[in-house]
């Protein structure tokens, strides 16, 4: 089995659903595809994990090869089989009381003061966190409950 990898993280371009729950779990999960990156490029990618620190995610044997000890491969299709295998190289997969990252751009979020204005789909009762690099509102909603299911079942599965 191969030992977890150390965040924070850069997922390639195949792993979009997968950086989202990272960061529903409060991993620092930067995305090849995130508007600010935007890349798909694989030497692109080699170069800004190290620049920054990040440890690849990638479902590409070469790309993995060639990131050496600071890659992860991922081989399942499947999201929640993608997080079995993080979750059984010993990644931490729970979700926090109060979000971390925005699930869109993996900037940090904060809790709305008592009184702001809150997007118009967002529920009038509960903490609502609000995105300070996009500005996009976050509050544990049905899409918070399945996140939570799923990683139960993983965690489950595995007997932890």
């Amino acid at each position: 089995m191969p030992e977890a990898p150390a965040g924070p993280f850069l997922l390639d371009a195949m792993l979009g659903k997968l950086a989202t729950y990272l960061r529903m779990c409060g991993h620092d999960a930067a995305y090849a595809l995130d508007e600010h990156r935007d890349t798909e490029a694989d030497d692109e990618l080699l170069a800004a994990a190290r620049a920054e620190g990040r440890t690849l995610l990638t479902r590409d044997v070469q790309l993995a090869a060639q990131a050496g000890a600071h890659g992860f491969l991922l081989e399942s299709r499947d999201v929640a089989d993608q997080l079995r295998e993080l979750h059984d190289a010993g990644l931490a997969l729970t979700l926090d009381d109060r979000p971390a990252r925005c699930g869109a751009c993996n900037g940090p979020v904060e809790r709305l003061p008592a009184g702001a204005e809150r997007a118009p789909h967002a529920p009038d009762d509960g903490p609502v966190w609000e995105c300070e690099r996009c500005g996009q509102q976050f509050w544990k909603g049905s899409h918070w409950d399945r996140v939570a299911e799923t990683l139960a079942e993983i965690r489950q599965d595995n007997g932890s």
